[in-house]
């Protein structure tokens, strides 16, 4: 028997995925069973299966994959001299993960898929460890952000890293939820709103 690849074995992992998060996108997690999921990626039960036992195992596959994905553009911008300003940053990462994370899929749709998975995690506790590991390692990346901005004269160094940190995830996560509600957001909307923020000065100060 030939043997098979890694890069078969992981190209196939990435259609099991691909397909469940349309299926979960479209008709929610609750209601999308794992023949619904076998049908979407045109697999057998068995080839499924040998990849992820059960929809718990799948969801929490669809989070880290978005979490991994994000954490790696935010890295790569924190190497950058100097790193991008935060609405560029955000802008940059959202229109990518939202738009590549589910092929075939558009904004809205990836966003609901994340809003049911944000909700998942209130009940089930393989996917809040995964949730809560994921927003640990942005919150470290996002932290290391900061420090480049006060390495290269962009910030005042009274700044904690990590409340800024919080503060722009929060930033990322109420443009999603907004789009999952509403559908009508754009990125660069984002962008100019948080360039506005920022431009901002206190009047009181001279």
């Amino acid at each position: 028997m030939a043997r098979v690849s890694q890069a078969h074995l992981d190209a196939r992992r990435r259609q099991i995925i691909e397909a469940a998060s349309r299926c979960f996108a479209r008709n929610g997690f609750h209601a999308t069973s794992m023949q619904d999921v076998l049908r979407e990626a045109q697999l057998s039960a068995g080839a499924v299966y040998r990849y992820f036992p059960s929809k718990d195992a799948l969801v929490a596959a669809i989070a880290e994959r978005a979490f991994t994905a994000i954490r790696a553009a935010y890295e790569d911008a924190a190497n950058a001299t100097p790193p991008p300003m935060p609405d560029v940053l955000l802008g940059r990462v959202l229109g990518r993960v939202l738009v590549d994370t589910v092929p075939g899929a558009d904004a809205q749709t990836f966003a609901r898929l994340v809003v049911q998975v944000w909700t998942e995690t209130l009940r089930n506790d393989l996917l809040g460890d995964t949730l809560r590991e994921g927003y640990g390692a942005m919150r470290r990346v996002w932290a290391d952000l900061v420090r480049a901005y006060r390495e290269a004269g962009m910030l005042d160094s009274d700044v904690d890293p990590d409340d800024m940190a919080r503060t722009l995830i929060a930033a990322a996560q109420g443009f999603i939820a907004q789009q999952a509600l509403f559908g009508d957001v754009r990125v660069e909307g984002l962008q100019a709103g948080l360039r506005g923020l920022m431009a901002m000065r206190d009047p009181k100060a001279g």
